[in-house]
């Protein structure tokens, strides 16, 4: 990836990550069971990213069209605050966190697969799509993971972030060594 001087000043500029659940930090895929119990597939990739996100000073918050427990399971392992678990319309959600936080809409990445993140994506500093993406989303995203959802696309993500901003190689040394520290 080349890194213009445009592309690092608006990484630089990142202080919230917001995702999509389905389709990003899950293949999209939904497997019920006759009683009703639900499963999604979450990849420890993904979990890994959100530490590194947290240990490089981001926000993280989970913006989902479709409620799920699963989702609302997952946040909750992960320590995720801020879950919209169900909301279809996620420009409301989006206000306020921003709100929230005191930010604006250059200091948020947002990263979505399907229609309904359009209206986020074309909102945020840097909108990101995963690869397999709906092809009108990855027309709206200045960044197009490597990885499809599911599969360690939030982490592609954060990493670029990371590496557009020069902060990539610090943020896992001081991880390296926190587990160092903290074997358990």
């Amino acid at each position: 990836m080349n890194y213009t001087p445009e592309l690092k000043e608006k990484l630089s500029k990142i202080k919230m990550i917001i995702t999509d659940v389905d389709g990003v930090l899950t293949d999209g895929a939904i497997y019920k069971g006759a009683n009703g119990v639900e499963l999604k597939r979450f990849t420890v990739e993904d979990g890994a990213g959100i530490a590194i996100a947290r240990a490089a000073g981001f926000r993280i918050a989970f913006i989902s069209g479709r409620f799920s427990e699963a989702t609302a399971s997952r946040a909750a392992e992960l320590n995720i605050e801020d879950v919209y678990n169900g909301t279809l319309n996620k420009l409301n959600p989006y206000i306020e966190l921003k709100e929230k936080y005191g930010l604006e809409d250059d200091e948020v990445a947002y990263i979505g697969d399907g229609l309904i993140d359009l209206v986020l994506l074309e909102r945020v500093g840097v909108p990101i799509s995963v690869k397999n993406a709906y092809p009108l989303v990855k027309e709206a995203a200045i960044y197009v993971t490597e990885t499809e959802g599911g599969w360690g696309a939030f982490r592609d993500a954060v990493d670029w972030i990371l590496k557009g901003q020069g902060k990539y190689l610090s943020i896992l040394e001081k991880l390296k060594k926190e587990l160092l520290n903290n074997p358990n």
